[in-house]
């Protein structure tokens, strides 16, 4: 069975777009990333072109983590003071990133600028992460008792104006979390991702956040990042379809749930390495759909002139009328989906959690 999407004019299959949303979703709420450096390189899989890939996913990024910080929020573990000054960042960062999308847009060139992102993005991250697990590992087979610092100084931490961030127990130069934040949002322009499968390694390694406020501080960060992105690929290029968006929130946010759910059973030193291990292996399927993209691409079925439902013209017709408003709708769509699953989870956990209370006051 397959759809056909308005404003992308491809056509996809519901079916694998939910699951692969509801996996990427799960790794979304275990890790406290956006899931996009996974799921943008499945939809192009899929036959979604790139810049519409990267659009709608940002867009579905949002939703997800409007639902994961949310649920943060309601357990108090947010740090506000960090996560606003990395979103200074990100705004400036997300701005030049749009501006340079822009550019590569004019030439068409962004579908080889995109693949090549993720690529060298992903493969310097891999590396590294792999490096030093390789090196903790060796140590530990040697049983070599190595003597830490409580921190490791990068020239980053020599920046002045610094400001203390109570939640964290930190004492910073704001430049750290800014120039990280202008990171991210730029690579989220670009690559159609929230940015914290970068901002959630520099806040543990760099910021030297404590790891059980890193998933809903990054969180956090990317709703304003994925709103920037979102009303600006809408209202610039006229590329977010919410017959897409509909599929991807939907099975994002209930794997979001689920990830969230499971991340409250493994440690933080589990979680470091589960994500280095992630990195890898999203690593090796980008490679994998760069080498062998012609032959994906034969299997792709598009139309040029498709006869449209009436879902379908509206969509269209809204996007090309209306863009700033219908950039709007698809922003407060996604927030409002992100926050009643949230809450919706709340309510259930209490429901669950006074029901069991009772039975087992019963049995006794």
């Amino acid at each position: 069975m397959e759809v056909l999407l308005p404003i992308a004019q491809v056509f996809v299959n519901p079916i694998e777009i939910l699951l692969l949303s509801a996996i990427v979703g799960v790794l979304s709420g275990l890790f406290g990333v956006g899931g996009g450096f996974l799921m943008t390189p499945f939809l192009i899989f899929l036959g979604v072109p790139p810049a519409y890939a990267v659009a709608n996913e940002a867009n579905n990024i949002l939703a997800t983590s409007v639902s994961g910080s949310t649920t943060h929020y309601l357990k108090n573990t947010l740090d506000y003071k960090m996560g606003f000054m990395i979103v200074i960042g990100g705004s400036i960062g997300t701005a030049v990133g749009i501006y340079t999308f822009t550019y590569f847009q004019d030439i068409g060139k962004i579908d080889t600028v995109i693949s090549l992102a993720y690529m060298y993005i992903l493969a310097i991250i891999g590396t590294l992460m792999l490096v030093e697990s390789l090196g903790e590992i060796d140590k530990a087979k040697k049983n070599l008792a190595e003597r830490k610092k409580l921190h490791v100084h990068y020239w980053i931490h020599g920046l002045p104006f610094r400001m203390r961030f109570p939640k964290s127990k930190l004492y910073e130069s704001i430049f750290t979390p800014i120039i990280i934040g202008l990171f991210v949002g730029f690579i989220a322009a670009i690559m159609g991702i929230g940015g914290a499968f970068i901002l959630v390694p520099a806040m543990i390694y760099i910021i030297k956040m404590p790891t059980r406020l890193v998933p809903g501080t990054s969180l956090f960060v990317t709703i304003f990042v994925s709103v920037i992105v979102t009303f600006l690929h809408s209202f610039n290029y006229g590329s977010i379809d919410l017959m897409l968006v509909v599929m991807l929130v939907v099975g994002s946010i209930i794997g979001v749930q689920v990830g969230q759910k499971l991340g409250e059973q493994i440690d933080s030193s589990g979680l470091k390495a589960l994500l280095a291990i992630l990195l890898l292996i999203v690593g090796i399927v980008i490679a994998y759909d760069t080498f062998f993209a012609d032959q994906i691409k034969n299997g792709i079925t598009s139309v040029s002139s498709p006869d449209l439902n009436f879902f379908s013209k509206f969509i269209k017709e809204f996007s090309e009328d209306m863009p700033f408003f219908y950039g709007l709708f698809s922003i407060m769509f996604a927030v409002l989906l992100g926050i009643g699953a949230a809450f919706i989870r709340k309510l259930f956990s209490k429901f669950r959690s006074k029901y069991f209370n009772k039975t087992s006051q019963q049995s006794k």
